[in-house]
């Protein structure tokens, strides 16, 4: 008798799964689970979620290729089809951002090329679209799921595998009070946004995304003779304006040009991070920061020098990263940056600096579920930010469209620190935030600082929850405690599994990413998905084969 699986999710954790059990080897009878009408493109891809002007964060030539790449698959569609997505042909290339929602249409046919894939190899698979897995229940031998149907009926079925590949979780209802948006997502919500003041919290990719959905119900980006974008304000939208905030007041760089794939690193290696994880009980962030300062030294002697890299410590060393933009008027810099990521692309040149940064991130990464509770926290509070400003660089679009909207006098950047508050409560409509002794207030506002890390009690498996199984994570102690401290996210063990001691199975796995956050902060993104899909099915498939030679 097959192994029966059940993927719970059909984004990118769950076809990357898929992709990995479906080789020729004894037969799997595979049922995915998909929420959505429309299995396969995943929660931030699609279609009645985002605005079609809403730019993904990745490029082709960085997603790990399913039964295609992402641009041989645009080369196969027809010109009409190309034409609707607003893509000419001859401009198709692997360093190309695409809209999201092109992207949800490309791992859509990927998904369903797995299917297929995986049927011609014997296996039986079913693909159970707007089906909602309300609850799971560990038995000693299996695990059981409890579905709610299209047609609001519970079904029960039992599986001796289950995946948890939930990936993004947005709000189904985003306004919670009027003018105020706690997510970016629905993005047609934003539209309903009259031409007003409006403030946006975040300005990473999520926050220009949300100003561009909004900015593009009240005008519209055209290029002028010079070939520069311009926002045009439709008619009776004078009073249309925003105002982008976050703690520093910066906005992300434009995407660099760096080789791929990576050049291997010199002093922060894997290796080097393994032998570290080996030997530091405590200590272990001060002793991965000085691989970090001598990498880094070597790439760019030049930017190490200018930031006073030997002289700096996991706390100070943020503040010397973003001063020079900190120092700068926002604009001025986006359009400078702007201009030297062009040439560098132009020139296929690789700023050493950024690069080093960027793969470090992966590999540091590794030593992130090793570290003791006081460094665990200095890692979130000081080293990650420099990691994620370095890695989330955005389109050069998206920064061209802000340019647009700046000379138009429809955007600002304002930095309100870390202890801003936000007051939705004693006004009708929006919101005020107060900072260091000012008070702006808005119309509409709306919270764009992206996925929000969950733990085991966010999981919505009442079974599951009351069994007991699912954990927070731990770690270590700090040099002066004793014992492990509870940090948050869900405990679980290297195949992915919650870690528990009760008799009972074992195969359950979480690669849910909002629950990864806490311990593996760099987990985001289609190339994690991939890394997290490859390890579950591996763990099935070893799994299976202990279970047939048994």
């Amino acid at each position: 008798m097959s192994s029966k699986i059940a993927i719970i999710g059909s984004g990118p954790t769950g076809i990357y799964t898929l992709k990995g059990l479906i080789g020729e080897h004894a037969p799997l009878e595979i049922t995915i689970f998909e929420r959505e009408d429309m299995p396969g493109k995943g929660m931030p891809y699609q279609p009645h979620i985002n605005d079609r002007a809403m730019l993904s964060n990745i490029a082709s030539i960085e997603i790990p290729p399913i039964c295609e790449s992402l641009t041989a698959w645009l080369r196969r569609q027809n010109d009409a089809t190309l034409q609707e997505f607003g893509i000419a042909r001859d401009a198709i290339a692997e360093r190309t951002f695409y809209t999201r929602v092109v992207l949800g249409e490309y791992l859509q046919a990927q998904f369903y090329g797995l299917v297929q894939q995986g049927r011609e190899n014997g296996h039986r698979i079913a693909v159970k679209a707007a089906h909602r897995v309300s609850d799971i229940a560990l038995t000693r031998d299996d695990i059981e799921l409890t579905v709610e149907t299209p047609a609001g009926d519970y079904e029960k079925a039992v599986f001796d595998h289950v995946v948890l590949a939930t990936g993004h979780d947005w709000p189904e209802a985003t306004e919670t009070r009027p003018g105020y948006f706690v997510s970016p997502w629905p993005a047609p919500a934003l539209k309903s946004i009259p031409p007003s003041k409006v403030g946006i919290l975040g300005t990473s990719l999520s926050g220009i995304d949300a100003l561009i959905t909004v900015a593009t119900a009240h005008g519209g980006f055209l290029l002028d003779d010079q070939g520069d974008l311009q926002y045009h304000p439709h008619t009776d939208t004078k009073d249309f304006n925003a105002t982008m905030m976050s703690r520093k007041g910066i906005l992300p760089e434009a995407d660099f040009y760096c080789e791929i794939p990576y050049r291997p690193l010199v002093f922060c290696t894997e290796e080097a991070i393994e032998r570290l994880i080996a030997t530091h009980e405590h200590g272990l962030l001060d002793a991965i920061f000085a691989l970090f300062r001598q990498e880094l030294a070597l790439a760019d002697p030049d930017y190490a020098a200018r930031i006073g890299l030997s002289m700096l410590s996991v706390e100070t060393l943020a503040s010397a990263y973003f001063n020079e933009r900190q120092s700068a008027d926002p604009f001025v810099f986006a359009a400078r940056n702007l201009a030297e990521a062009e040439m560098n692309q132009k020139r296929r040149h690789t700023v050493e600096w950024r690069y080093a940064i960027l793969r470090m991130h992966e590999v540091i990464a590794r030593a992130i579920p090793h570290l003791d509770a006081a460094d665990l926290e200095r890692f979130h509070k000081h080293f990650k930010t420099v990691f994620v400003d370095d890695y989330a660089t955005v389109p050069h679009d998206s920064i061209r469209r802000l340019l647009a909207l700046y000379r138009a006098g429809k955007l600002s950047v304002k930095a309100i620190g870390d202890d801003a508050e936000i007051d939705n409560e004693s006004v009708q409509r929006g919101a005020v935030v107060r900072f260091a002794g000012q008070e702006l207030r808005f119309d509409a506002f709306i919270d764009a600082t992206g996925q929000s890390s969950l733990s085991a009690r966010d999981l919505p498996f009442p079974t599951l929850l009351g069994q007991g199984v699912v954990s927070p994570a731990s770690t270590r102690g700090s040099l002066m405690a004793d014992g492990m401290v509870r940090t948050g996210g869900v405990d679980l063990d290297a195949a992915f599994r919650p870690i528990f001691t009760e008799n009972l199975s074992r195969n359950l796995y979480c690669g849910s990413i909002s629950f990864l956050l806490h311990k593996l902060p760099f987990v985001q993104g289609i190339t994690s998905a991939r890394d997290i899909g490859d390890v579950i099915s591996a763990a099935i498939l070893e799994s299976e084969g202990e279970l047939t030679a048994a």
